[in-house]
């Protein structure tokens, strides 16, 4: 049996091994883009503006989800240049020390935060003056395309499936398993929730989440005004815990009515545990740094 080339051998020899994470990391400070099989559809204004099987994802740089990039002639609307100051960068964006250290773009940062050459536009539809923000970055992938706001269209589908928040990610998904770890929250020596019935929920890149069945959690909760929504979790509401004498605002949250990937944690409530004591199996771990903290 032949054994291996001296290429071979050379080849095995420059080859060192990567985390996944810190590859990703890497990554994150570069624009990224690909193809999409999906047929990807938008409206603006009560209209049909967007409609193409030709879209791709772009994840600008620092930018943790992706958005679509549309081709021209796919944009049923008026496209002209604007005037926009691109918002400084430096000072914004959130630690997630286990993947980057640069802050990251969530959702919630501009989209004229801007990391890529490139030249603002504009989306509108005459009829009824609604407008959408877009750019059009200085990339020869990218050419003849346009990046989209998402958030300043009315709906988008992904063949005939809504989708909110943001475009899902082809490289990152949500696991959900049931654990009979004996999983404690605390604060200040006050217990919110003891259960050996949670389930853990993964995320890509994030810390992973307890969900936990509400009669094991003790500390009175109150529904808040806040709410908030996740592209594969649905949307959620939200609650206050008094904990011992004082009361703890937006500390947990939970998916009433969640979508297809989220639907063991139905009903089940989850706590920031970044800004609490989780105890799991008699040990106290180390509080993680994500946006939310």
């Amino acid at each position: 049996m032949p054994g291996p080339t001296k290429d071979s051998l050379d080849l095995d020899a420059d080859m060192t091994g990567v985390q996944m994470r810190d590859a990703m990391g890497q990554l994150l400070q570069k624009l990224r883009y690909e193809p999409t099989a999906k047929r990807i559809r938008a409206t603006l204004g009560g209209r049909t503006v967007v409609d193409t099987t030709r879209a791709m994802l772009v994840w600008e740089p620092r930018r943790v989800v992706p958005g679509y990039a549309v081709p021209y002639q796919d944009i049923h609307a008026e496209i002209s240049l604007r005037s926009s100051t691109p918002l400084e960068n430096d000072a914004v964006g959130f630690m997630l020390p286990d993947l980057s250290k640069v802050p990251v773009f969530d959702p919630r940062i501009p989209f004229d935060v801007r990391t890529t050459a490139g030249e603002p536009v504009e989306v509108r539809v005459p009829e009824t003056d609604a407008a959408a923000a877009g750019f059009r970055a200085h990339d020869p992938g990218l050419a003849d395309h346009v990046i989209l706001a998402f958030a300043d269209f009315d709906t988008w589908f992904e063949e005939d499936d809504e989708i909110i928040s943001h475009p899902h990610d082809p490289y990152g998904r949500i696991d959900i398993r049931g654990t009979s770890r004996h999983v404690q929250l605390m604060l200040d020596g006050h217990v919110l929730a003891d259960t050996t019935r949670a389930r853990m929920l993964f995320e890509t890149n994030l810390p992973a989440r307890y969900y936990l069945p509400m009669e094991d959690v003790v500390a009175p909760l109150e529904p808040s005004s806040t709410s908030s929504m996740c592209s594969y979790k649905g949307y959620a509401t939200w609650y206050s815990a008094t904990i011992g004498d004082q009361r703890v605002d937006d500390i947990a949250w939970q998916y009433e009515h969640p979508l297809s990937d989220a639907a063991d944690v139905r009903d089940y409530v989850a706590f920031l545990d970044e800004r609490l004591d989780l105890v799991i199996d008699g040990e106290q771990q180390k509080r993680s740094v994500t946006p939310w903290s």
